[in-house]
């Protein structure tokens, strides 16, 4: 039965990547023009006179990549390559094949995430069970003030109070992912601890708002669940405390952090754009804003159909998860 439930989600998870597809490629097709003719503009704007031949050279780029055929025929174009040969398109901002970009940028923004989302529910889990635990003590009221204001706080705006205080207190930039002398060079022990060292920056700051948010929905969810009948009757046949707390409404309550691998990952991923940009981040972030700006369509595409694959492979994972850990729950 298991089995059975996990092949129809990846059936339909792969019947909504490939809508997401469609839709990721039509949403980039709706700004009037492309990239080519965004340099145009540019060129037209600095004075620069457009000479014949360069006229040819665009036009000869638009006929070589299939910008000027309908859209039916640009996708089915896109998406086989993707799919049989992995080749994603060609940047025309970079000068360089889309997947050479996104590889290069992926796994250090992957990195960033799922860290990211770890320090959110390492501390979100002991605070919110605490608060729930200890309700409306002095504690439950600190850990409350401070959830709202990490929740009210932009990530940038942290950011950039991070990078000022580390400048002005102790005279060390935090931004980038490892030092300057490090960049361009292959990965070795020196560089890895280099790179450990900056890490926190950013992961602090991307997962201060989803930590601030889960300490919450934990600390509610543990209280509604600790005022059912069956909590009673387990303190009745003098179970103790601890392991009546583990074993029951922990185990119900737990499921929001379970499920919010669907939601986070893609958040954080989004919320990285900016706080990458600010920070200096070699990550997607940043190159995904300047390709949405450059109207680099195949670039910008590429991006934004990832940011939903991630979607329906967090929602599966977390439906996996949901289902291995509550027994509610119903394969059919």
């Amino acid at each position: 039965m298991f089995f059975d439930y996990i092949v129809r989600r990846l059936l339909i998870g792969v019947f909504i990547i490939f809508i997401i597809s469609i839709i990721s490629f039509f949403i980039i097709q709706l700004p009037p023009g492309d990239y080519l003719t965004t340099y145009l503009a540019e060129l037209s704007a600095e004075g620069q006179r457009i000479t014949p031949a360069v006229e040819q050279r665009i036009d000869a780029l638009r006929e070589r990549y299939g910008l000027g055929d309908p859209f039916h025929v640009q996708y089915f174009s896109w998406i086989t390559g993707i799919i049989l040969r992995g080749d994603f398109g060609y940047s025309f901002q970079w000068n360089s094949p889309v997947s050479a970009i996104i590889w290069g940028r992926l796994g250090l923004t992957l990195t960033i995430s799922v860290s990211s989302l770890f320090f959110s529910w390492i501390v979100a889990f002991p605070i919110g069970f605490y608060s729930a635990v200890k309700q409306y003590s002095i504690p439950d009221y600190i850990f409350t003030f401070f959830g709202f204001l990490g929740l009210s706080i932009p990530n940038f705006l942290l950011a950039l109070v991070l990078l000022f205080l580390g400048y002005q207190q102790f005279g060390v930039v935090f931004s980038g992912l490892y030092s300057s002398e490090f960049a361009g060079e292959p990965w070795t022990r020196e560089k890895f601890v280099d790179f450990l060292r900056h890490l926190w920056v950013p992961v602090i700051v991307l997962g201060t708002a989803g930590t601030a948010a889960l300490i919450r929905v934990m600390r509610n969810n543990l209280l509604d669940e600790l005022q059912k009948p069956y909590v009673m009757t387990a303190r009745s046949k003098g179970l103790s405390e601890f392991r009546l707390l583990l074993k029951y409404p922990v185990r119900i309550a737990i499921n929001p952090f379970l499920s919010t691998v669907g939601w986070m990952l893609p958040f954080l991923l989004s919320g990285e754009i900016i706080v990458g940009t600010v920070l200096s981040l070699p990550t997607i972030g940043p190159v995904l804003l300047e390709s949405l700006l450059g109207q680099d369509m195949y670039l910008a595409g590429s991006f934004v159909f990832l940011l939903g694959v991630l979607t329906v492979v967090g929602t599966l994972i977390s439906d996996i998860l949901l289902a291995l850990v509550d027994p509610r729950i119903r394969y059919d």
